[in-house]
């Protein structure tokens, strides 16, 4: 069943490496695609930050006020004016506003809309290229292990990856708002036994 939309947060970013692109350019666009649909705009978030990590301040209003469903849908420029962190952690932010039933929606994208006929596909596409970002990552670390031990370098090799501070606080949050281990390690970039780990002390 489609889902209804009434309200409407729109997401744009611009890189601060970027002075070219503007996000008035991003909103204006987005304005005039909800007055189209008739749709009502809550709120704008706009940051002038790299997409490389998610402690962006609109970003992170942006999911509180997804929490408390201020709006049924959140519509962005494209896939990397939301996130530049990476297919795993993209699809985490995305499986997070499903999770407060927020859909989400690609302006320049049109495949990417949770509330299209094309939604299940999008995310198991995403979700195996997830994984190959994944499996990579780890080839990646256990060639440079390898490396390490053929040079002898071996005396920091083998600590635990811990979360401290404020990835703790993240941690704790997260699980009391419902996310699932796996969406949470995607957040706070660790494995989801790390989390679990964190979660049982």
């Amino acid at each position: 069943m489609k889902r209804a939309i009434g309200k409407v947060g729109l997401y744009a970013r611009v890189s601060t490496k970027d002075g070219r692109q503007e996000t008035e350019n991003q909103l204006i666009a987005l304005r005039d695609y909800c007055q189209k649909h008739g749709w009502q705009i809550t709120a704008e978030y706009v940051d002038h930050e790299t997409g490389g990590h998610s402690r962006r301040p609109h970003f992170q209003r942006m999911f509180a006020d997804a929490r408390q469903r201020k709006f049924d849908l959140l519509l962005f420029w494209s896939l990397d004016r939301l996130s530049r962190e990476g297919v795993s952690a993209t699809l985490g932010h995305l499986e997070r506003l499903t999770s407060y039933n927020v859909g989400w929606r690609s302006y320049t994208e049109e495949y990417l809309d949770s509330t299209g006929v094309f939604r299940d596909a999008v995310i198991a596409i995403l979700a195996v290229v997830a994984k190959q970002e994944r499996i990579r990552r780890s080839e990646r670390a256990s060639a440079a292990i390898a490396r390490l031990r053929r040079e002898g370098r071996t005396d920091h090799l083998g600590r635990k990856h811990k979360l401290v501070g404020a990835k703790l606080e993240t941690v704790r949050r997260l699980h009391g708002e419902g996310l699932s281990l796996r969406v949470i390690a995607a957040q706070v970039r660790c494995s989801a036994m790390t989390v679990q780990r964190v979660l049982a002390r």
